[in-house]
Parts: structure tokens; C-alpha cells; sequence
């Protein structure tokens, strides 16, 4: 049986007047933002082309020069999502995802016309520099335009807009590794017709992009504007958000999430092998698999915290991926292994479907797009850091030390769980966030 106020939420929902005159159901945002978030997310393909470009004879790059366009993507990521989360909360969202997805698709198809080694400085300014921010610029929009819509379903609806960007990964891969098999040679080559892609998709997606008209109300959510003396809730705005406790312990949480989580993802592949006995083939079959529990994972988690609170659901992932990490080197097992490594992929994604909505929570969503942009300087910390600390730990020469590596990252997960025990909202959100569980 239908929910009647559910129904009468998604009839009364609509945006301001679009062409013609015609009004907009808000779940076609969500659509756009997928599509969106879709073509962004392929970034997480570049393993790859990192293999790709280490076997090619014109290129063959150590690994080190084969991570760098991906680690200059990852650093540029929060340049572009603080400029375009600020831009956005003054312009608008629609402008602003269209400048992202074609500076976005106009930086890949500038890595297309790379073709040797001595050209890996234009591949690493056109992938890292420029592509990097652009998708920066795009991945913010969604996240803070879709909170303004859906008061009523915050945690699910951010989830959704990120769990795009997971899934990216597990659509292009395939396709990248088609494309590269028709000139192996020169794997930049099917970076042109991912970049024409990319574009399509990115545009259709931020075409339909706008904000609620001014008064827009969600049926039975009114109550949730008001704050603990029955006035409006504050909207924080980023220089006051920046003044408050919080916005640095919510970014050091999302910054050791990271953190957990992508040190196994930066040595999956050779976990498997070295730890559970898969093959090489197999090891690669696994990773893409798991890249769909990071995707899953942002959805699952976001709208879970709906009904169990933001706190105890990142309280929940670092916990979960402290306990399987500090297994993982004893999972001889290749299908334990999976198991844990499939629980720490879905509590990395989590995070990021979690944390959108943990803001406009603690800080109101009016200025969401610079607030929670500038916070994305965790993902680009916590995407440095873990790797390094996990590579340092499990040794260069020899045995990987697996143990000493996971095991001392799986208790920093732990000890990071004392974070959102004394995190609280500000007194001033208090009421509005409690009237919305």
C-alpha cells in the first residue's frame, strides 16, 4: 500500500517553471545527477589504463609515473569541488555543472593526444590538472542542489547522488579496456571517444539542473526548519561554519574514513594474490567487483543514517572496517577475504554518501555547495595519505608485511570511532535535525 504522504510529497514537489512553462518532478534531478555523476566516476577506471600504459611499448611507465595523472585527479578534486561548491551557492547549479562536465570532458580528450612517454607531462595536465578540476566543479552541484529538494530524504537522496559516481567505475572499465584493445600500442587513443562520451552524458545530466523556487515547502517536513527557541534554523554560512568545532571534526572523520578505506583499495589487487591465493586474472575480476560495494555502499549507508543518526553510522563504518582490516591478513580464504574486503569497500563509499547530508544537518544547506567543497579536502588527504602509509608499511623489498600494514590501519579506523562520540550538532541546528529523524 502506497504512502499517502509520501504520494502527496512527490506530487507537490516540483521545481520552478522550466521551458514552456512546465513544471519539473524533483526525481528527474536525480536522474540528471546520476547521469552526471556517472561520467564523473569514471575516474576510479584508471587502474585501467595504468596497466595499460606500463606494458605499452612507447610509454612503458614504472608505476609510480603511471599513478600520476590519477594522484593529480585526486588532488585537483577538491580545488574544483570548493570553487564550484562556492560558485554554485551564488550562480546556481545548472551553470555550473555544465562549465564542470565540459572542462571535465575537454581535460580527457586532451590526455587522447598523448602518445609516448615523453608526452606523460601533457597526459598528467590534461587527466590530472584540468580534468580533475573539472569533475571537482561537477561532483559538487548534485550533492548540495538535491538536499535543497529533499529535506524529507537527505541521507537517501545524497547517497543516490554519490553512489552514481561509485558505479562509474563499473560501466567504464569494460569499455575502456574494449577501447584499449584496438590499438594497445597507444592506450590514450580511447580516451577521445570516453571524453565525447563523458561530455554527452555529463550535459544531458546538469541540463535540467536548478534549484526550488523560493517557498518551497515539503509537505509535513515544515516543522524541520525550526529551531530550539521555534525559530528558524540557522543557515551557517562557510566563514562561520569554518568558526564552529564541528567542521573539523566531521573533516577529520571524513578524512579517516578515507583514509581506512582507500589503503586497501590501493593494494587490492596484490592483497588478493599475496594474502588469499587469487590469480592475477582473478585478482583483477575481484576489483572491479568490489568497486560495486563502493558504489552500493554510498547509497546503503547514507539512507540507513536517515533512521539511525549520522554519527552512529560513521561510528559503525570505522568500526567495521577496523575489525575486517586487522583480519584481512589472516584470510587465507579467498572467500573470507572477499567478504571483508567487499564490508571495508562498502563502509569507503559510505562516507561519501553519508557525509553531504551530515553537514546540511550540522550546518544548514543554503551555502551546502562551499561548506561541504571546502570539507572534500579530507577525500584529497585521505586519498594521499592511506596509500603512502599502507605502501611504507607493507615494505618494498621482500614478503609484504600484511600484517603490520593492516593491522595498524584497521586500529587507526578504531581509535577514529571516538570521533563521533564528541561530535555533536551545533545547539542552534539541535531542534531542526532532531523534528527531521
Amino acid at each position: 500500500m502506497s504512502d499517502p504522504v509520501s504520494d502527496s510529497t512527490d506530487r507537490r514537489a516540483t521545481s520552478s517553471e522550466g521551458a514552456g512553462g512546465a513544471p519539473i518532478n524533483r526525481w528527474v534531478l536525480v536522474g540528471g545527477g546520476l547521469l552526471l555523476q556517472f561520467s564523473i566516476g569514471a575516474v576510479y577506471a584508471w587502474s585501467v589504463f595504468a596497466k595499460a600504459y606500463q606494458d605499452a611499448e612507447p610509454w612503458q611507465l614504472t608505476k609510480v609515473q603511471a599513478s600520476l595523472p590519477f594522484t593529480v585527479t585526486i588532488a585537483m578534486i577538491f580545488i574544483g569541488s570548493y570553487t564550484g561548491g562556492r560558485v554554485q551557492d551564488k550562480r546556481g547549479p545548472r551553470v555550473v555543472a555544465l562549465a564542470g562536465g565540459v572542462i571535465y570532458a575537454v581535460g580527457i580528450v586532451i590526455a587522447s593526444f598523448t602518445r609516448g612517454s615523453e608526452d606523460l607531462w601533457l597526459l598528467v595536465l590534461g587527466y590530472g590538472v584540468i580534468s580533475g578540476f573539472g569533475l571537482g566543479v561537477a561532483y559538487i552541484v548534485p550533492i548540495a542542489m538535491l538536499q535543497k529538494w529533499f529535506p524529507d530524504k537527505k541521507g537517501l537522496i545524497t547517497g543516490l547522488a554519490v553512489g552514481g559516481f561509485g558505479f562509474g567505475a563499473v560501466l567504464t572499465s569494460p569499455v575502456a579496456r574494449w577501447l584499449i584493445g584496438q590499438d594497445e600500442a597507444q592506450p590514450s587513443k580511447a580516451f577521445l571517444w570516453l571524453g565525447l562520451a563523458y561530455l554527452v552524458m555529463s550535459l544531458a545530466g546538469a541540463s535540467v539542473f536548478r534549484n526550488p523556487p523560493a517557498g518551497y515547502v515539503v509537505p509535513g517536513y515544515e516543522a524541520a526548519s525550526a529551531g530550539p527557541t521555534g525559530r528558524t534554523a540557522k543557515e551557517y554560512t562557510e566563514k562561520e561554519a569554518l568558526r564552529t568545532p564541528q567542521w573539523y571534526l566531521l573533516t577529520a572523520i571524513l578524512t579517516l574514513n578515507v583514509t581506512a578505506g582507500i589503503a586497501l583499495i590501493s593494494q587490492a589487487a596484490g592483497s588478493a594474490e599475496g594474502i588469499a591465493g587469487y590469480s592475477s586474472a582473478g585478482a583483477a575480476t575481484v576489483v572491479g567487483v568490489l568497486a560495486i560495494f563502493n558504489g552500493g555502499g554510498r547509497i546503503v549507508w547514507a539512507a540507513a543514517s536517515d533512521y539511525i543518526g549520522r554519527m552512529p553510522a560513521f561510528a559503525a563504518m570505522l568500526a567495521f572496517q577496523g575489525v575486517c582490516l586487522v583480519i584481512l591478513p589472516h584470510a587465507g580464504n579467498a572467500a573470507l577475504w572477499f567478504v571483508l574486503a567487499a564490508i571495508v569497500y562498502l563502509c569507503y563509499g559510505g562516507g561519501f554518501g553519508t557525509m553531504p547530508a551530515t553537514a546540511g544537518d550540522y550546518f544548514g544547506v543554503k551555502y551546502a555547495g562551499a561548506i561541504y567543497g571546502l570539507m572534500l579536502i579530507g577525500w584529497s588527504i585521505g586519498g594521499v595519505i592511506g596509500p603512502l602509509v599502507i605502501s611504507a608499511l607493507l615494505g618494498d623489498t621482500g614478503e609484504p608485511n600484511y600484517t603490520l600494514g593492516y593491522t595498524t590501519i584497521g586500529i587507526i579506523a578504531l581509535v577514529a570511532v571516538a570521533l563521533t562520540v564528541i561530535t555533536r550538532v551545533p545547539g542552534d541546528r539541535k531542534r531542526a535535525v532532531t523534528s527531521e529523524r
